[in-house]
């Protein structure tokens, strides 16, 4: 077992407060993707669970044992790193079997778990060459080879496929994914990129501000944002945010218009992604300022209400910039939050 459990850890860095009295559980074998902008302190996370960076305040552990005394060799871990580190001088057997060659496993041992890495990332073929001779895509899988041939309770991954273009990325998101179902191995990754924290993960961590701010399933922090924040950074093109104000028993004032809302205090945030919206006889009245056709759908950027607000409609529409819109949300797909707090609202 390896479960993961992050309790009251806090980092400090002379006068700047990196981690705010971070709680987190991660559940053996469970996929958490840690997401943020740069310098929201998820890095600093990572490097924390691992040892390369002590704790202010607070707790790791890991397999029900703590960690956070011990040496980085001592945790049961492995990492891999945005750079590859991969070594030029030895060839990608001895790179995959260098950290069992330090543990002083046998022969047989070694040669058994680097063939079973390769082969579960599909380098097996490869084994005898050098790093100068491999892409950058291969020089990537061998240093998840590498990981994983060390059988680790846990393998943590700061940003891997971010050196990769586009295709590739997207080829290694999946064949990663799978790899560590297959491995059974707790972990945890690192990425700013939105896109592989809701392709990959179990669960994402959004984090804002050395805090996290929603722990859920990727569909769960997609379709129901705790807080603006969430709603704003997942999603592209993000959420549409518009000011609202009561206008009585459950009623709100929306860009002149009046829909059904929660009973609150006003003012609230209306929020809707535009893939939420479609044209309608009634509903938001937008003029459209910018028309991106994007092959199945068409992103029109309009103005509403003085603000920048997109509606994703359907390609085989004719939309011209200056054209008056008339958009309706999809009722059910409607959040609101407290401006005050920037929380949601039930």
């Amino acid at each position: 077992m390896a479960e993961i459990q992050i309790k009251n850890v806090a980092k400090q860095f002379g006068e700047y407060q990196a981690l705010h009295d971070i709680n987190l559980t991660i559940a053996d074998q469970e996929f958490m993707v840690l997401l943020g902008a740069s310098g929201c302190g998820k890095s600093t996370l990572l490097r924390i669970i691992c040892g390369l960076e002590t704790a202010t305040t607070g707790e790791v552990w890991i397999g029900g044992r703590r960690v956070d005394h011990l040496a980085p060799k001592d945790r049961g871990i492995s990492m891999v790193f945005q750079n590859y580190a991969v070594f030029p001088h030895l060839t990608v057997f001895e790179n995959i079997g260098f950290g069992l060659r330090m543990q002083k496993m046998s022969n047989d041992e070694v040669k058994r778990r680097v063939e079973r890495t390769a082969t579960l990332m599909h380098i097996e073929q490869l084994l005898q060459r050098y790093s100068g001779e491999l892409s950058g895509g291969q020089r990537q899988r061998v240093a998840v080879a590498r990981a994983l041939a060390m059988e680790p309770d846990v393998i943590l991954m700061d940003e891997p496929l971010s050196n990769l273009d586009a295709l590739l990325r997207m080829e290694m998101r999946a064949e990663l994914k799978g790899v560590l179902a297959e491995s059974k191995t707790t972990a945890i990754y690192v990425t700013h990129d939105q896109v592989e924290a809701m392709s990959m993960a179990d669960r994402i961590s959004v984090m804002h501000e050395g805090k996290i701010v929603q722990a859920a399933s990727p569909i769960e922090v997609y379709r129901n944002p705790a807080a603006e924040f969430v709603a704003s950074f997942i999603g592209n093109p993000p959420m549409n945010f518009l000011n609202a104000t009561p206008a009585g028993d459950g009623k709100w004032s929306v860009a002149g218009n009046v829909v059904d809302g929660p009973r609150a205090n006003g003012p609230l945030q209306f929020a809707i992604r535009p893939e939420d919206m479609q044209l309608s006889d009634a509903g938001l009245t937008a003029t459209a300022k910018v028309v991106e056709p994007l092959g199945a759908h068409l992103l029109v950027t309009c103005e509403l209400d003085g603000k920048m607000f997109r509606a994703v409609l359907d390609s085989d529409l004719t939309v011209n910039p200056g054209d008056a819109l008339t958009l309706a949300p999809q009722a059910d797909r409607v959040r609101w939050f407290d401006p005050g707090t920037t929380l949601a609202v039930a």
